[in-house]
């Protein structure tokens, strides 16, 4: 007589990745609505004004830097990066969780990715897209930026390979085109089902133009599955690649603060760690807001907080270890970045709370009361999405305000410029979420139909165990 374990059975039971009851009919039919039925949604509407008046507030800082000069932002000898290199390292963490959630995920088949991989795949594009602005406004030529590109010049003068930065170039390139590429082949097959369902006849023509032909046959399915699982290959190193390089603009340098080897583990764990908090600052408000709560369920809650709190203690050790390495070293300068300036020095409030946000309010996450609460993930990863934007900040200005010679230490505030910079990228990616919203499917949906038949399959399987069981016993 075999026994079972009915609290971990009703806890499956109680959180399962697709809400019972939905076929392939239902499925398709309530994402396809979101795009191809037009009811007025003023919270959408909100959303895309919200959005649009902070991209005209970026084109309005953008126009008075190109005609003033780089002078317009805070940066200033010893600081002379800014919110500009902070800003460029927080949007490109946030675009890890996409990948991660797409690529990895998919190559460990696990089916809780397929409700949500969807809009983190876009949320990676339009993060890397607002991310690629500041190193070009940076420049202060930005109509050259072709010099960090290796285009044939006889004088052999750029791009110079020994800088970071244009590693960078290639490493952030080479993601986007990725991650793109990747987005777009996942779209195909509900690209299909738009233009098969859409009543509009211009619509018809757009969605069936972007399908490319897609007919659903046995070759076409097994080309794309083929490219998917090549593209989701080509991607999961870059999650550790790219991020890894960009914490090489820091670590290369010989500079108390940055000259760090846990760099690479640390800044890649923390991309992760604020992508999956954008995942669910995104994740919440739009399952309420659409009614997805059979799509995005409380299992997808629990693990996205699993996966911020695991980041979270990892990004914690790199605290640690960046602490204990200045103290181990003996080295007074490395002592007196990590161990004075930082935590007591005169950014030593942006330093506390950048802990209190990426250490101690994390730890909630051990309680899965906390795991469970739409409303209580979504504000503690409104926290850890602010800690991470002043981690940035932390590493980037206390190294740099303070160097070897104390007469040329300044304090380094951002200017009305920055923040208007900053804050119309935030206007950006929200234009761009609530526009994709809009237009293509915010889940996919040939994936949910397959997590419809493994759903069903599941049931058969456990109603023939039961009734083995009772048999048995």
């Amino acid at each position: 007589m075999t026994h079972r374990d009915p609290e971990s059975d009703s806890a499956a039971e109680a959180s399962p990745v697709l809400a019972p009851g939905h076929t392939y009919g239902t499925v398709t039919d309530k994402i396809s609505a979101l795009v191809l039925v037009r009811p007025y949604n003023w919270r959408w509407f909100l959303g895309l004004g919200v959005g649009f008046a902070l991209t005209m507030m970026l084109l309005l800082a953008i126009t008075v830097l190109l005609v003033h000069g780089v002078g317009i932002w805070g940066v200033d000898v010893p600081v002379m990066w800014g919110f500009a290199i902070v800003n460029f390292v927080w949007w490109i963490g946030i675009g890890h969780a996409g990948t991660l959630i797409s690529a990895i995920l998919l190559l460990l088949k696990q089916d809780w990715r397929t409700s949500i991989n969807r809009f983190a795949e876009a949320m990676t594009l339009f993060a890397v897209a607002c991310a690629g602005l500041f190193p070009l406004l940076h420049l202060g030529r930005p109509w050259v930026f072709y010099w960090l590109l290796p285009y044939p010049n006889t004088m052999a003068l750029w791009p110079q390979w020994r800088s970071p930065l244009i590693w960078d170039v290639f490493a952030v390139s080479t993601y986007a085109t990725v991650s793109l590429l990747f987005w777009y082949v996942g779209l195909i097959p509900d690209l299909a089902t738009l233009r098969d369902r859409a009543k509009n006849r211009w619509a018809g023509y757009i969605y069936g133009f972007l399908a490319m032909g897609w007919r659903g046959s046995a070759r076409h399915w097994h080309r794309y599955r083929t490219a998917y699982l090549l593209l989701a290959g080509l991607a999961t190193p870059l999650v550790v690649s790219v991020h890894s390089v960009v914490s090489l603009d820091f670590t290369v340098a010989i500079l108390p603060g940055w000259h760090s080897t846990i760099f690479p583990p640390y800044f890649v764990a923390g991309a992760i760690f604020s992508g999956f908090a954008m995942v669910v600052t995104i994740a919440v408000p739009l399952r309420a807001a659409y009614g997805l709560h059979d799509f995005i369920t409380t299992r997808h809650l629990e693990n996205m907080a699993k996966v911020m709190l695991a980041t979270g203690l990892i990004v914690a050790y790199g605290y640690l270890m960046e602490a204990f390495t200045a103290w181990y070293s003996h080295d007074p300068y490395e002592r007196f970045v990590q161990l004075a300036n930082r935590p007591f020095g005169p950014y030593a409030h942006t330093y506390w709370m950048m802990l209190t946000c990426n250490v101690f309010i994390p730890q909630l996450l051990w309680f899965r009361s906390v795991r469970t609460s739409a409303l209580g993930l979504w504000v503690l990863a409104f926290f850890v999405n602010i800690g991470m934007w002043l981690e940035r900040y932390v590493i980037v200005i206390t190294s740099l305000h303070r160097d070897f010679l104390p007469s040329s230490w300044a304090m380094y505030h951002g200017t009305v410029w920055d923040y208007a910079t900053y804050y119309g990228t935030l206007g950006l990616f929200l234009s761009l979420m609530f526009l994709f919203i809009r237009f293509l499917p915010v889940i996919s949906i040939s994936e949910m139909r397959e997590l419809v038949h493994e759903t069903e399959q599941d049931q058969e399987r456990r109603a023939e165990q039961l009734s083995t069981e009772g048999t048995v016993s």
